[in-house]
């Protein structure tokens, strides 16, 4: 072999090693060519462990007469401490007002109620479920006054007495309290008579505060109500006069949360429960 063939050959063999280390770089280029911020997310991806997300919070509303605010108030964060998975959103009002309100679609998962008609009604129309509706508690109807009243009432057949002017009551075609009310005084002959007197509030609490305040001479509400109140307890009315309290309570058809709210349900009736109740005067069955 000549020198001129000797040196092509040797040419063509160093440049096709040449082009084999290329190819090999190339390859090797192309597996690194990721941008920083996907070899970032690959790191990541491998170095963090996978976490299961954490469980979420379950809202139950609670729509409830506002005779019962003081306890429930007390008996929410007991149960939350218990369940903390679940939060209590309580919406206090008129068991009338309330009544109103499921009917009408508004989120609400239970209903305790401060008259069997209002859960009732609720239950004919299918609100309410009926294998999760019972009576709760009782309460009893009270005439209260200012703590500063010198008017000497003590029965209700004082409040005809030309020195009292204002008797306040809760609207009888949507409060209970009120509706006890108007069916005592009947009973004893007296509400037309003392109708010119009577000033209707929306609860029970506005009641108190007429009374409180002294915009109102005297006032019907439950005992519960009373004994936390800055007013004088003058006379319990004779349980014969009125349809007997019962606090129903009953968890909604509506409710998306129905599991949730049957644990509420249960723990309403517990021992523990009971005792808070008991305490701002209630009594259990």
């Amino acid at each position: 072999m000549n020198k001129l063939n000797k040196f092509s050959y040797v040419f063509l063999c160093f440049t096709f090693l040449l082009l084999l280390a290329a190819c090999g770089s190339t390859g090797s280029t192309q597996d690194s060519a990721s941008t920083p911020a996907q070899q970032k997310e690959q790191q990541t991806s491998s170095e963090t462990p996978s976490t299961q997300a954490e469980p979420t919070e379950t809202e139950l509303i609670v729509s409830a007469a506002a005779s019962l605010t003081d306890a429930l108030e007390e008996i929410g964060p007991v149960f939350e401490a218990k369940h903390p998975d679940i939060q209590l959103t309580f919406n206090f009002g008129s068991s009338g007002a309330l009544q109103q309100q499921i009917e009408q679609g508004a989120p609400s998962d239970l209903f305790l109620s401060a008259a069997d008609k209002n859960m009732q009604a609720l239950i004919d129309n299918n609100n309410i479920m009926k294998d999760y509706s019972e009576t709760l508690l009782t309460n009893e109807l009270v005439l209260v006054s200012g703590s500063n009243n010198e008017m000497n009432i003590t029965s209700e057949a004082d409040l005809s007495k030309p020195e009292v002017k204002v008797i306040a009551i809760g609207i009888p075609e949507s409060v209970p309290a009120g509706s006890y009310a108007k069916e005592a005084l009947e009973g004893l002959g007296l509400y037309d008579e003392l109708l010119p007197k009577v000033v209707q509030a929306k609860d029970v609490r506005q009641v108190l505060q007429y009374v409180e305040t002294g915009n109102a001479d005297a006032g019907f509400v439950y005992k519960t109500d009373a004994i936390l109140a800055k007013v004088d307890i003058i006379h319990t009315v004779d349980p014969e006069l009125y349809t007997p309290i019962k606090y129903p309570m009953g968890i909604t058809a509506a409710s998306k949360h129905k599991e949730q709210a049957q644990v509420f349900y249960e723990f309403l009736k517990s021992e523990e429960a009971r005792e808070i109740f008991e305490s701002y005067g209630f009594k259990g069955l």
